[in-house]
């Protein structure tokens, strides 16, 4: 796999440009980490955001299955991603990179003007403010869950899931985090009793898919508030490409994640699940299985840190794997 420059992603994206027929006023890469992402402002006024995909994480057929999911979450009234199709009526293009017998898969979608959540909550200590945001995310959370659940899937939908064994199977989806290499021989072995118990609860818990209240379908996945825009009163979910089979849960674990230990947790969690209540049902069964949720994505971001070498994330790892030791204790596994 070649280590592709900067040069080869601004050529890649103006490949790209001539399939889709537009006319580039400016081209700005605004975004280099698993994907690439360039915002295009085209002569007529357009301005759309252009992703290309990182090699081998997804197959065409997964990308037009995230692709039909958005469209359909926008024809449900949901403000997600909007996809620019080719001219041909295809969702993405196959671009070959310059100079090498290589290929990278590019979409195209409308351009959302906002502010991400995260940066509006790390400027303000309003607990009032902070709280009406997640009663608005638990909100958006449930219609999307509420979606997911009555949705007909298309033929030929696929999308990877993060069931017992794509969570913590032998091969999870974001990697094994228990071949650390940073583990101590007692962190190693506390991590792997508590992920054998983890998929033993949640094999027996089980993927009740019913659109009233059942807890297991699509989710996000990476509801994490970078990926949240806001625009005056609209908030704008972005970022569906690790979006898959899953708890609901899980999503509103990650919506809470980052904020353990902050002094506004009790206030966030609170609202989360108000604003999600007043749209889908959520019980006292499900809500308990949430700090089970918040361990098992501590040890999804190990997998996937340590996975991911050339993010320069690491130094985040030890922090990660006392969170894991303490949780799995805390909670008996």
């Amino acid at each position: 796999m070649a280590d592709l420059t900067r040069q080869n992603y601004y050529q890649i994206a103006e490949l790209a440009a001539d399939a889709w027929n537009l006319s580039v006023a400016n081209l700005d890469l605004v975004s280099k980490s698993e994907n690439v992402v360039f915002r295009l402002d085209t002569n007529e006024g357009d301005t759309l955001v252009l992703r290309i995909h990182r090699p081998g994480y997804h197959t065409l057929a997964e990308l037009q299955s995230e692709q039909q999911w958005t469209a359909a979450l926008n024809q449900a009234g949901l403000h997600v991603p909007v996809p620019r199709m080719l001219p041909t009526g295809a969702g993405y293009a196959c671009i070959a990179v310059p100079g090498s017998d290589e290929h990278r898969y590019v979409g195209l979608m409308e351009w959302f003007e906002g502010v991400p959540l995260a940066d509006i909550l790390d400027e303000t200590s309003d607990e009032s403010v902070v709280a009406d945001y997640f009663r608005q995310l638990g909100q958006i959370m449930a219609k999307i869950h509420n979606q997911a659940t009555t949705w007909t899937l298309p033929n030929n939908f696929q999308r990877h899931a993060f069931d017992a064994d794509g969570l913590m199977g032998d091969s999870p989806f974001w990697g094994p985090f228990w071949h650390l290499p940073q583990l101590t021989d007692k962190e190693r072995t506390q991590i792997l009793s508590a992920r054998h118990a983890i998929h033993g609860i949640l094999s027996n818990y089980g993927k009740d898919s019913n659109p009233q209240n059942g807890t297991y379908s699509l989710i996000h996945s990476d509801f994490h508030a970078g990926n949240l825009l806001i625009n005056g009163n609209q908030l704008h979910v972005i970022d569906f490409d690790d979006s898959g089979f899953g708890w609901h849960q899980y999503d509103l674990a990650v919506a809470l994640f980052h904020y353990q230990g902050s002094p506004l947790f009790e206030t966030l969690y609170k609202a989360l699940i108000a604003g999600y209540r007043s749209h889908r049902t959520l019980d006292d069964d499900a809500i308990e299985l949430i700090p089970l949720f918040l361990l098992i994505r501590a040890m999804a971001q190990i997998g996937w840190t340590y996975a991911r070498p050339e993010l320069n994330k690491s130094d985040r790892l030890p922090g990660l794997i006392a969170r894991v030791c303490a949780q799995s204790d805390e909670l008996g596994l």
